[in-house]
């Protein structure tokens, strides 16, 4: 199978605005299929509600966008941290009250919405911000809401794009969500047969996610350690540590007091957690 490949700088460089814009300007959009991708076409045309509330994070050029309004969907909202495709999709749909298209940080928007649509957002993401997404996601998230697209079923050597596999991927959404699908596409592109899972996640409202900044870790056996401490507290269901372990995303039955987090801890003074807030 070809490589998928969108790089045109190295990818040392930090993965914002103006490093996706410059793939826009140089037109090494690789991820980009000219058409809305065959799997999430197939879920639209089951979603049965025209009027519920529509994201696409790192929408680009959104084929997908263009897709729901063709099929008479009514409250769809594209978002982007790259200008220049915002601006080719405000002037494409400037008389179109259907969508709402935002350029923006996906991690600082705020909404509810019944549905996000997930196509080559999430392997664009450096590895490193996962938690913040599984977080940021059940925020956004309407209680009933579902997460549904595509993963990437592989790795890569270098990103983006950035890959996984499914077992990375269960552990990283568990608690926070329920698993309504999570299996190999049947109908991706052909350079990508295989190597895509489709996604239907459905919010559990039922938990409180958290997200924290975490200090002192320096491996992951000290790691591995902390994980298990804090999810031996009572009401924790799931412990999810970046790869840097400077974050670490908490799943509970109810709020646990950052006290109780930090006490567990304190068997090394140098350990110190703290919430982000929304």
């Amino acid at each position: 199978m070809e490589d998928i490949k969108c790089c045109v700088v190295s990818c040392d460089k930090p993965l914002d605005a103006a490093y996706w814009e410059a793939q826009y300007e140089a037109k090494t959009t690789g991820w980009d299929l000219g058409k809305v991708s065959p799997p999430i076409q197939t879920y639209v045309d089951t979603v049965t509600d025209k009027n519920c509330s529509i994201l696409i994070p790192g929408c680009g050029n959104s084929y997908e966008a263009e897709y729901l309004l063709e099929q008479g969907f009514t409250n769809s909202t594209v978002i982007d941290i790259a200008p220049t495709p915002v601006a080719v999709l405000k002037e494409k749909f400037k008389n179109n009250s259907n969508i709402q298209i935002i350029l923006g940080d996906f991690f600082e928007h705020q909404g509810k919405y019944d549905l996000v649509l997930e196509q080559t957002f999430f392997c664009a993401l450096p590895p490193t911000m996962r938690q913040k997404y599984v977080w940021k996601m059940h925020q956004l998230l309407a209680d009933e809401g579902i997460l549904a697209g595509l993963l990437f079923n592989r790795t890569f050597e270098s990103g983006p794009p950035f890959g996984g596999s499914k077992e990375e991927y269960e552990k990283l959404f568990a608690a926070a969500f329920d698993f309504l699908k999570m299996e190999v596409s049947e109908n991706s592109i052909a350079p990508r047969a295989d190597s895509e899972l489709f996604i239907e996640l459905k919010k559990n409202n039922q938990v409180v996610v958290n997200l924290y900044e975490f200090e002192g870790i320096t491996c992951s056996g000290c790691m591995e350690t902390i994980t298990e401490k804090l999810i031996a507290i009572d009401g924790i269901l799931n412990v999810s540590m970046n790869s840097t372990f400077a974050e670490v995303l908490i799943v509970s039955k109810n709020e646990i007091a950052i006290q109780a987090l930090q006490h567990v801890i304190s068997y090394d003074e140098k350990y110190k957690i703290k919430k982000i807030n929304p």
